[in-house]
């Protein structure tokens, strides 16, 4: 960090809110005043793996909610002492740019083009214009630059106390080499492989998805009850002349590869072994057992097709079926028939969709008189990309996977010890992460077939016949990262050997946004790049995060480090909840419920925004309320009035800065004991106990000691004068994590530096004689204040339902009982500060009563 200059400005005779956001952004970027200093050792370090927010458009107040989150833990480590280690980075890569920069210039990409170094986006483009790669990615790199552009001043604003010196980027160089440096040693280790297998696929986007992007959607459907012929054996045995089934997908007749029934299953147990022909297509198949069937679902009985659902992939590795895929990248039916089925009845359903295709094969089995009534509508869960708009459909693909457990149960076991070793905040929230581990059905697909993000660093070789050796890939090496393999040459090949018989072609693919972002950690703290910052911050402290991404970021940055590092990636984990629409409905772009930040920043005062975005407590989901942010302003009005009352006093002379006053040392005490709710609060990253330990004792400060003490305060009583200023260098230093412009504004008018480079307080702060040994001061009884503060708001009480003014004298008050005694410190402050004439005191009293006599 660089050197702070010491400064104090002078006290404004109106200070406002307005205007100090531009202010001190300006400063402590002018100052360094978040610098990270990179000479402080480990110990000394506090590091924070910061949430590339996704570039594709504009922030949202969930962002605001969770980020200010981060900031609060991150400003209060800062003032404990610790350097803190805070970049920010950008997650530009994937699908979302992809459709953003899609929508935005009116392009598409066809990587089948040349690249056209003269081309601009139409003007107007009717539909999308297609363009080449190079083109389209140099789009994505010109559209998300400006986003992160805006997302950084917006940032700004807010008041992160973030290092902007130190900002990275999921597609640019560095993260790129870390991505493909963690995957070339992950496939030599042997925990990347390829495989051909059936693969979750969005026909929108056309790229295989991973289990963690999944979610399941209600989607409309229809039950169709067919029949499967029998043959002339079976149909003695009293089974009619066929079996029927029911099924939501009869468009995939042509994919079945066997039907299948329970083990227990009296109806069926002697067609086990047979077989049966599909309707239409006349294929023969087998009938099978096994435990997934569900004798009380439909007939009890199903089709097994290659691949209507996740249950059909089970099925056909566990019985060892074959494949006959009909569905095609584009989510239409295989021009082709798969083996085995006759192309006659086929040709019907060729290239239609799959709704198209639907349709027709139900009129099909109407005619052949296959299908028994009507079908019957129905309201079903079905799987979706989490970015997608219609369902996904099951496709054989090539993909790379790393292995995360799913099928490895000594690796899933060592990652649930990973999830015990985490500290987690709140501490239930671990439950998420242990159910998503151990309902793992398969390893990490890594590999996208999109265009914007991190090439996947192989080449696969030719044979004599032109075709890829896919089992010999040809790795990048790591002093050539990064690589793009449908541009650069693998090690012992020439350029002119691309696409020929003997030569090479490059992995077409990219990797999934996750397979980056997992290593947010080391590509912030310089994994290999810079060797002496790593030390210094990995692994690193806390990861803030939401909750719904457990399954995928936290999870698979685990899985990385415990590959990579042998441990885990940072020692806590912060989680925030969502944000609720007033209908408590989550905040999201999709359903356009979303609010935009800067318009409530500019409202009501970042502080303000801040503020209500603290007051949501970790983990926990929290409506979107402007009245919470209005009491924000409110609370930071006061501290600038407040601050400006008490600093009018000035300060009491040199050798008379002394508590003595049991009032005073009083609210001292109370203020001791929130200094240390709020400490222990902050440490167990409960920042919302903290603020509302520390707000509670600031109204009551105004409310109730302001107002007793400002008597003796106008008259120059070193006593009470010292006690104030001593409250208020506590108080703005607990409000500095929550409320960092309206702290750092009132600080400068008293205080050199930076209130945020201040210590955080401590006990010892408060003192009966500021200059004596810590420790060593006379502490006060917070009874006291409590007692009399009463006392004053039965006063105010029996004004306000006179309907008098609060200076209104009061002729006799009298207090007795056992708080008496602790009246009587402070009677001549209360007798001041409720114009009283007779005062009264009976500590004998045998209740605790109140009497107030109004004057005449």
């Amino acid at each position: 960090m660089t050197e702070q200059r010491p400064r104090t400005a002078a006290m404004p005779e109106k200070p406002t809110l307005d205007g100090l956001e531009a202010v001190w952004v300006a400063r402590w970027e002018a100052d360094g005043t978040y610098r990270f200093d990179r000479s402080r050792t480990r110990d000394e370090v506090y590091s924070i793996d910061t949430p590339p927010p996704t570039v594709s458009g504009s922030l949202h107040v969930g962002h605001v909610f969770s980020y200010t989150h981060t900031d609060t833990v991150a400003r209060y480590q800062r003032m404990r002492g610790r350097e803190v280690f805070y970049p920010m980075g950008w997650d530009d890569n994937g699908l979302p740019t992809e459709r953003r920069v899609q929508n935005h210039f009116g392009v598409r990409c066809d990587p089948s083009l040349p690249y056209d170094p003269d081309f601009e986006p139409p003007a107007n483009a009717k539909g999308q214009v297609p363009v080449s790669r190079k083109n389209f990615i140099e789009l994505c790199e010109r559209l998300t630059a400006e986003d992160e552009k805006a997302f950084e001043e917006l940032w700004r604003r807010l008041g992160l106390s973030v290092d902007w010196t130190m900002t990275y980027a999921t597609i640019g160089e560095h993260a790129r080499v870390a991505s493909q440096r963690a995957f070339l040693r992950n496939l030599a280790r042997g925990e990347a492989y390829l495989s051909e297998a059936p693969t979750l696929w969005d026909v929108t986007f056309r790229t295989a998805v991973a289990q963690a992007e999944l979610e399941d959607r209600e989607w409309p459907g229809a039950f169709h009850r067919i029949g499967f012929e029998l043959s002339p054996e079976q149909r003695e045995q009293g089974f009619g002349d066929r079996v029927w089934i029911e099924t939501t997908r009869p468009e995939l007749i042509p994919a079945c590869v066997a039907l299948v029934a329970h083990p227990d299953d009296e109806r069926y147990r002697p067609l086990f072994g047979t077989t049966v022909r599909t309707p239409i297509f006349g294929v023969e198949v087998p009938v099978l057992s096994h435990h997934l069937a569900e004798p009380d679902k439909g007939s009890g009985i199903a089709m097994i097709c290659t691949f209507g659902d996740v249950t059909d992939v089970t099925w056909w590795r566990e019985l060892d079926l074959p494949t006959r895929p009909v569905i095609g990248w584009d989510g239409r039916l295989l021009n082709d028939p798969p083996e085995a089925v006759p192309a006659e009845p086929y040709k019907e359903l060729a290239g239609k969709s799959v709704h198209g295709a639907r349709e027709r094969i139900v009129e099909m089995l109407a005619e052949a008189g296959d299908l028994d009534g009507d079908p019957r509508k129905i309201q079903r869960p079905v799987k979706f990309y989490e970015k997608g708009d219609r369902p996904l459909e099951i496709v054989t693909t090539r993909q790379w996977y790393i292995r995360n457990g799913g099928r490895d149960v000594e690796l899933r076991l060592a990652l649930l010890d990973r999830g015990t070793e985490l500290r987690w905040h709140p501490p239930h929230m671990r439950v998420r992460y242990d159910n998503w581990v151990e309902g793992l059905a398969g390893d990490w697909l890594i590999s996208r077939q999109r265009f914007f993000g991190v090439p996947v660093p192989v080449w696969y070789p030719l044979d004599g016949d032109g075709l890829p050796v896919y089992e010999a890939p040809i790795p990048a090496e790591e002093s050539s990262l990064p690589v793009d393999p449908s541009s650069d040459v693998p090690p012992g090949f020439t350029e002119d050997m691309r696409g020929k018989p003997l030569g090479f072609v490059g992995d077409p693919d990219v990797m999934d946004t996750w397979a980056t972002s997992s290593l947010s950690p080391q590509i912030a703290a310089g994994w290999e790049r810079d060797d002496d910052l790593f030390r210094r911050v990995f692994p690193m402290d806390l990861r803030p995060q939401a909750h719904e991404i457990i399954r995928t970021w936290l999870f698979s940055t685990v899985v990385r480090a415990h590959l990579e590092h042998g441990g885990l990636p940072w020692k806590h984990a912060a989680i925030s909840g969502w944000i609720l629409d007033p209908d408590r409905k989550k905040m999201s772009k999709s359903k356009g419920n979303v609010v935009t930040p800067l318009g409530l920043l500019e409202q009501y005062g970042s502080d303000a925004v801040r503020y209500w975005a603290a007051n949501g407590r970790p983990g926990t989901d929290t409506a979107f309320d402007t009245g919470q942010i209005k009491i924000g302003r409110r609370l930071a009005i006061k501290i600038l009035n407040a601050s400006r009352f008490v600093l009018g006093f000035g300060e009491a002379p040199a050798g008379e800065r002394r508590v003595t006053e049991p009032l005073d040392l009083s609210m001292l005490a109370a203020l001791r004991t929130v200094v240390t709710e709020a400490t222990e609060a902050f440490e167990e990253y409960d920042y919302t106990r903290a603020l509302e330990r520390t707000e509670r004792f600031f109204w009551e400060l105004c409310d109730d000691y302001l107002e007793l003490v400002k008597a003796r305060a106008y008259d120059g009583n070193a006593s009470a004068v010292t006690a104030l200023r001593q409250a208020l260098d506590v108080l703005l230093r607990l409000f500095a994590p929550f409320l960092p412009f309206v702290t750092e504004e009132v600080w400068s008018w008293w205080r050199a530096g930076s209130v945020h480079r201040a210590a955080w307080p401590s006990a010892a702060d408060l003192q009966a004689d500021p200059g004596a040994e810590p420790g060593r001061g006379v502490h006060g009884d917070p009874a006291v204040l409590g007692a009399v503060a009463e006392v004053l708001r039965q006063v105010r009480k029996a004004k306000s339902e006179a309907r008098l003014s609060m200076r209104a004298e009061i002729s006799r008050l009298s207090v007795s009982g056992p708080h008496a005694a602790l009246v009587r410190q402070a009677q001549d402050d209360l007798c001041a500060a409720g114009n009283v004439e007779e005062f009264v005191l009976d500590p004998a009293g045998p209740d605790s009563t109140v009497s107030v006599t109004l004057a005449e």
